[in-house]
């Protein structure tokens, strides 16, 4: 075996670990609470020590939110491949799709994870400090996709912190309704209360 099949191999094997401790993190904290779980209990749950709990995963918050840790890397790449004559604000809305898309595949855990982490505030302060990160790779890829390219402006940053605002509000508001509305209309409704001709614009 190649050490390029090697590597591969071990990277599998590591994501999958990552993926069964990370379930039983979800499933205890939704079960026990949040607050009332300690990095013991879940290493104890997932039948591994301490040390190779916290070797996946540095943090309790981490093995819940890890799920989300490459949507800010995947909105970019998506925003980067849409068509130049969109303009900025269509660009960034059609790219959030990638997002939503996570949400689809599984309508009902997707719901289980969001609430969990809007109603427990240590979860909810990570995934808002995780998202702070994904705004200058979308400022970047909006400055990447102009022609010719240009640097990431203060604009820029502007458009894409506004459209990560749009997708919390828009989760808000399909987490409230216990799933019921459709989250991509909420976007799209959410993105049209500051696009061009909207009361914001004017």
């Amino acid at each position: 075996m190649s050490e390029a099949a090697r590597t591969s191999t071990r990277a599998i094997a590591r994501a999958a670990v990552r993926a069964k401790l990370s379930q039983v993190a979800f499933e205890l904290f939704l079960r026990e609470g949040y607050d009332n779980v300690t990095v013991d209990d879940l290493a104890a749950a997932a039948g591994v020590s301490r040390s190779t709990f916290l070797r996946y995963f540095g943090s309790k918050e981490e093995a819940v939110l890890n799920a989300f840790d490459t949507h800010g890397q995947d909105v970019a790449d998506a925003l980067r491949a849409r068509p130049t004559q969109e303009d900025d604000w269509t660009a960034l809305r059609k790219a959030l799709d990638t997002v939503v898309g996570h949400y689809r595949k599984d309508p009902s855990s997707a719901l289980r994870m969001t609430r969990l982490v809007l109603d427990t505030p240590a979860l909810c302060a990570r995934q808002l400090e995780k998202q702070h990160g994904w705004r200058p790779a979308l400022a970047q890829a909006l400055a990447e996709r102009a022609d010719p390219p240009v640097p990431v402006t203060v604009a820029l940053s502007v458009k894409a912190a506004a459209a990560l605002d749009c997708l919390n509000i828009a989760l808000d508001h399909w987490t409230a309704s216990d799933g019921r509305l459709d989250l991509e209309d909420l976007l799209d409704e959410a993105f049209a209360a500051l696009g061009p001709g909207s009361a914001a614009d004017a």
